[in-house]
């Protein structure tokens, strides 16, 4: 688990290698991860855009770059959290994830960045 404050706002990472869907004789490894987003600051705010930049072992990086998470654009007010799952394959055993949101501030508009915490994903085979 890997958590990363920004203005308040606490971003915790947990991610689980999916053993029953992924193929490692096909190169195909899945991670199924939850975010949790906890809103600490002083004001209501609303998640815009995700920005993602994962990177395989090889050293392949990608951009994977949106509106909202899962669908949807969540408000979340002072002192309450958001919290979704999503997943990642990759093509090796092991990579990494992280990157941040844009939110929206209720009271002024204001868009910032929220940090997400670079997060490890290694499949259970490639500790042996």
């Amino acid at each position: 688990m890997e958590s990363l404050v920004t203005q308040g706002i606490k971003i915790t990472v947990t991610n689980f290698y999916q053993e029953h869907i992924s193929d490692p004789l096909a190169g195909e490894y899945v991670f199924a991860y939850r975010v949790r987003i906890e809103n600490g600051s002083e004001e209501s705010i609303k998640l815009l855009t995700r920005h993602w930049t994962i990177l395989e072992s090889t050293g392949v990086k990608r951009i994977v770059e949106g509106e909202g998470v899962r669908g949807i654009q969540p408000w979340i007010p002072v002192g309450h959290t958001h919290e979704y799952a999503s997943w990642c394959r990759l093509q090796t055993e092991m990579g990494r994830m992280g990157g941040y949101y844009v939110m929206h501030r209720e009271s002024d508009g204001v868009r910032f960045r929220v940090h997400v915490p670079n997060f490890q994903m290694l499949a259970p085979m490639k500790l042996n």
